[in-house]
């Protein structure tokens, strides 16, 4: 059955928000706002009976890049179709980008048949922290001083520039701070942490190397001690394994990241921790 399907308000970005708290994934208390700023466009629902039953988004970063995310249709209405109207809104609107997704694995034979092609599994690993906090004054809260640097830092580790979705992601508020470490001038590393529904979320954590991945893991975390706290790796990163389970961080999720279109070729092993699986 033909739905109606139409862009997404802000209004309904929450309505998504809360579909995706359903299932079990957890989002962050304030992440809205940085979602709907780095594509207010790319939102999607599809109506039934006067309110919205299915969503999706694609988050079109540049003319090149995009990240496809919250693709749920309520239980009751699954098996109709809806789904796959809502589907191919959004991949019409791709264009020739490149489109990142991670995948639940339920879904991932689905998104194949599409085209995307798997990369690499993301494991959440979650845990109780208990942290001493590190010393050193190149350990700095972030500041609007260091948003360039920061901009520029972050493309290293995603396959377009996030200007707009960073300025909002990066805001310090109640339940969401960030931390990057500060060398010589540059960004060596750089991690938030935010509330979530259940405990804070660690990403993005990206480092130069494995020692300050560590340094801002432990400056983020020691700030909620006796909480739970859930950092999303790609798999083939041995080091942030290893970071994991040095604070007793246990697996309790999995994704599968594919592409459709050609694998950016991100440098895994200094991406220890992805910014969401909602918009990568």
């Amino acid at each position: 059955m033909q739905q109606q399907i139409r862009r997404a308000s802000r209004a309904d970005l929450d309505i998504m928000i809360e579909w995706a708290a359903e299932e079990g994934w957890n989002p962050g208390l304030g992440d809205a706002g940085p979602f709907w700023a780095a594509d207010p466009e790319g939102y999607w629902v599809a109506d039934g009976e006067g309110a919205p039953v299915a969503a999706i988004s694609l988050a079109r970063y540049n003319e090149s890049f995009g990240f496809l995310g919250f693709f749920i249709t309520r239980p009751d209405h699954r098996g109709r179709g809806i789904g796959r109207q809502l589907w191919q809104q959004a991949m019409s609107v791709a264009d020739r980008r490149i489109v990142g997704l991670d995948g639940v694995v339920a879904q991932q034979e689905n998104y194949s048949r599409s085209g995307f092609v798997y990369a690499h599994a993301n494991i959440r690993y979650g845990g109780i922290i208990d942290v001493v906090e590190p010393p050193g004054a190149d350990l700095l809260e972030v500041a609007p001083v260091h948003m360039p640097l920061l901009i520029d830092y972050d493309r290293r580790f995603v396959p377009a520039r996030r200007e707009v979705f960073l300025r909002e992601w990066l805001k310090a508020s109640d339940g969401r701070r960030s931390v990057l470490l500060l060398r010589d001038g540059a960004v060596a590393a750089y991690g938030t942490i935010r509330a979530c529904r259940n405990g804070f979320k660690i990403g993005p954590l990206f480092s130069d190397t494995e020692t300050g991945a560590d340094l801002v893991f432990r400056k983020l975390a020691a700030g909620v001690n006796g909480s739970e706290v859930y950092l999303d790796i790609p798999e083939p990163n041995a080091s942030a394994k290893a970071l994991c389970d040095r604070y007793n961080l246990k697996p309790v999720f999995e994704t599968a990241r594919m592409y459709r279109g050609p694998d950016p070729g991100l440098p895994l092993a200094r991406i220890d921790g992805i910014t969401t699986f909602e918009l990568g």
